[in-house]
């Protein structure tokens, strides 16, 4: 005979198994998911030439028609053509500044395009900047390829110089340009506005004297050469540094829409000044960087816009430069 003991501890399995399978039947919670941050981090990218370190600084991108911009060409091909890198015709794209520290200076190429584009284009440049371990105040010295608003309007914001240490320094032929409030009626149609914006970007180093010029080939700073490519403006200019071995030129604007441009170089944009004189500074130089290898730094390819110019038939293929993460 089963005792009372007996009784209730069987009655107690059997309630306990019956809970477990019916919890085996049951939805387990689910937590709700993480709120999505939609967001990227502060760009930089580092690369070394030997002691010479060069960080690749993204200012943001800002979404352009390329089919409507790029001149020479169609809008039905230039469609095309970016439907084959799968992209639309309206493309977002870099604005890549790069800040080159010799061992003896900090130099900013290029200066990003600061409020030109509104709340939700451009104007990171600052943050990256602080992102890749330097204040705008460290910079000795900035460089300019030319003076057009995405290059060169993120020296001032609100009428303050964002690189207060900083000696600008450009090629003569855009200060003579860009800076001279009668250029109103002489530039391309549809371009004195860029004369009233680099007025306004300039004044508080003009006011302080730290606005210096240069003219042709020279070490514009210790380390640092210029290479006059006029055309897309009349003071347009790579800049080549090198170090360990390697070589490194800061191309500008010598290429804008890279999936069409470096197959048909041929093809230019409507923000030329020259648009005959660019194209042949490209193709130059598209040639010239085949040739013998060197790296090169672009602007509006995007980020972190640095790599190989390689040749591909009777044109030109992009090859991004190999990562590393410098251990």
């Amino acid at each position: 005979m089963r005792t009372n003991f007996q009784t209730a501890i069987s009655t107690l399995s059997l309630a306990f198994a019956a809970a477990l399978s019916t919890a085996t039947l049951l939805p387990r919670a689910v937590h709700a998911a993480a709120p999505q941050v939609r967001t990227q981090a502060p760009g930089f990218h580092r690369i070394m030439l030997g002691a010479v370190e060069v960080t690749a600084l993204s200012d943001g991108t800002v979404t352009i028609p390329l089919d409507q911009l790029l001149t020479h060409t169609t809008p039905a091909h230039v469609g095309q053509v970016l439907a084959s890198h799968h992209l639309g015709t309206r493309v977002e794209t870099s604005i890549n500044a790069f800040l080159v520290n010799t061992g003896t200076q900090l130099v900013l190429i290029d200066a990003g395009a600061g409020t030109s584009f509104g709340a939700h284009a451009g104007g990171r440049l600052v943050q990256s900047i602080r992102a890749a371990g330097y204040r705008p105040e460290d910079i000795d010295a900035v460089l300019l390829t030319h003076i057009h608003g995405d290059h060169s309007n993120g020296l001032t914001v609100d009428g303050k110089a964002m690189f207060p240490n900083a000696e600008v320094h450009v090629d003569e032929h855009d200060v003579a340009l860009w800076l001279d409030p009668a250029s109103r009626a002489k530039v391309a149609k549809g371009h004195a506005y860029m004369v009233d914006e680099a007025l306004a970007a300039f004044a508080p180093y003009r006011q302080a004297g730290k606005v210096k010029t240069f003219r042709g080939a020279v070490e514009v700073v210790p380390g640092i050469r210029s290479v006059p490519t006029p055309g897309h403006t009349p003071g347009h200019t790579v800049y080549a540094v090198s170090g360990g071995g390697l070589t490194m030129r800061f191309l500008g604007d010598l290429l804008h829409a890279k999936d069409v441009q470096m197959a048909e170089p041929a093809v230019t944009i409507s923000f030329d000044e020259d648009a005959d004189a660019a194209r042949r500074q490209r193709e130059a130089l598209f040639a010239d960087a085949a040739a013998r290898g060197y790296i090169v730094a672009a602007a509006h390819t995007p980020f972190p816009g640095v790599g190989h110019v390689e040749r591909s038939g009777k044109a030109y293929a992009w090859a991004p430069l190999n990562y590393s993460a410098l251990q």
